[in-house]
């Protein structure tokens, strides 16, 4: 059997190796880059995160959109599979916080390395800078596709793993989507998931560069007092707004809510920091007390130095409307509980997403309804099977993307019905 795979991210190397294994197949991986698994080489910051320790039944509470659509995939190839193939080809992993699988070199390149390095043990033929153009389809099969230059290349089986349209510089252009829309498939919207949220907040684009860890925050639709999302870590400010592990997550759970861009105009979603999550209201009333108690002749802007990073200082004086002159002694139980709430509720405006060619991984693509989530072939188009980022199917942040791109792709290229 004759197997083209469009697209040697993740999910088109993994599904290269999988349908090598039928020694009958011939398989030829093409990637319109000079490089495989660019993208890849670029998350966990350049190191990797090559997928989660948790039980793989677990991943699917961990996948923000279209989770059932992966239960059979994971059975199939689960993120041991992942760790073996790689300790195979000489990566040794480790876990880190969060239970985030790295390679022991912290260097994502390794990770690449000895996926090209199975691809080329198992004779698959890699063609780079090969821009494929469109698939070619006969009585509802897909029989070949046809090349940017015009040269047409027939095939048994075709495997769609274009990815999605973040990171556009790696590759990741939406190809895939207009082939698949070409063939009657339909695509859900791509928007950008796992992506800062901006702010047009003035004191917070003072606060650019600072870094908070162990803060909780919530995401909420102040209009209906709804909570959106919740969760406790790190985030970062920056000139646009917030970002950061938190605030990456929470975007995932706005991007599906009903009407958020509407709201976020009309400045209804706001995002409160609790800045000292392991204390009540009360623990942290007598913490400030204690801290004025040693500094009541100052000046209140110098009294919270063991309180605060000192970039967020000026900010929360502002916000406290007390007189950064007056004397620690001469502030009020009022304002001291006014500083209270200010500290376990930090509010930021939230008006917007960044661009999709920012977000870390891409939500929309191909309806799952139209894919077999046990082979991953189309059920509009005989012969065509998708493959990771392409599919309307993301995660949070942790490794559960990549998992999801080499369950996906596994499947792909097993499935040889």
């Amino acid at each position: 059997m004759k197997v083209l795979i469009i697209g040697g991210g993740p999910s088109g190397m993994i599904a290269a190796i999988s349908s090598s294994q039928d020694k009958n197949n011939e398989v030829i991986l093409f990637e319109k880059m000079n490089m495989l698994g660019k993208k890849l080489l670029i998350t966990g910051k350049g190191r990797c995160n090559i997928t989660s320790s948790i039980d793989i039944h677990e991943f699917i509470q961990n996948i923000t959109g279209n989770g059932k659509f992966m239960y059979s995939a994971f059975e199939n190839f689960t993120n041991d599979d992942i760790i073996k193939l790689l300790n195979k080809n000489g990566v040794k992993t480790k876990v880190e916080r969060g239970n985030r699988v790295f390679p022991a070199s912290d260097k994502s390149i390794d990770v690449r390395n000895a996926l090209e390095r199975e691809l080329k043990t198992r004779n698959v033929k890699i063609k780079l800078n090969t821009k494929v153009k469109s698939i070619l389809a006969d009585d509802n099969k897909a029989v070949g596709i046809e090349l940017e230059g015009g040269e047409k290349v027939y095939a048994d089986k075709i495997i769609l793993a274009t990815g999605g349209k973040s990171y556009p510089l790696t590759g990741s252009t939406g190809d895939g989507y207009i082939m698949a829309k070409k063939l009657g498939h339909t695509i859900i919207t791509p928007k950008g998931s796992l992506v800062p949220l901006t702010s047009k907040d003035n004191d917070v684009k003072s606060l650019q560069g600072l870094s908070l860890r162990n803060v909780k925050i919530i995401l909420k639709d102040i209009e209906k007092n709804k909570k959106i999302y919740e969760d406790f870590g790190e985030m970062l400010f920056t000139h646009f707004g917030v970002s950061g592990p938190t605030i990456l997550s929470s975007s995932a759970h706005l991007l599906r809510y009903k009407n958020s861009e509407e709201l976020m105009k009309n400045d209804k979603i706001k995002l409160f920091i609790d800045l000292k999550p392991a204390l009540t209201n009360e623990q942290l009333d007598l913490r400030i007390r204690r801290d004025f108690d040693e500094n009541k002749n100052k000046q209140f802007k110098n009294s919270l130095d063991k309180l605060l990073p000192k970039k967020m200082i000026e900010v929360i004086i502002k916000r406290s409307k007390i007189n950064e002159e007056k004397k620690i002694n001469e502030i009020t139980k009022e304002e001291r509980r006014n500083l209270v709430e200010l500290l376990k509720n930090f509010e930021v405006n939230i008006n917007g997403f960044r661009p999709i060619e920012e977000a870390i991984v891409t939500a929309g693509g191909i309806n799952v309804k139209e894919i077999d989530p046990k082979t991953m072939e189309s059920k509009l188009i005989k012969n065509l099977y998708f493959a990771g980022e392409i599919i309307d199917v993301d995660a949070y942040t942790g490794g559960f993307n990549l998992q999801i791109a080499y369950s996906t792709g596994y499947v792909a290229g097993k499935s040889n019905e």
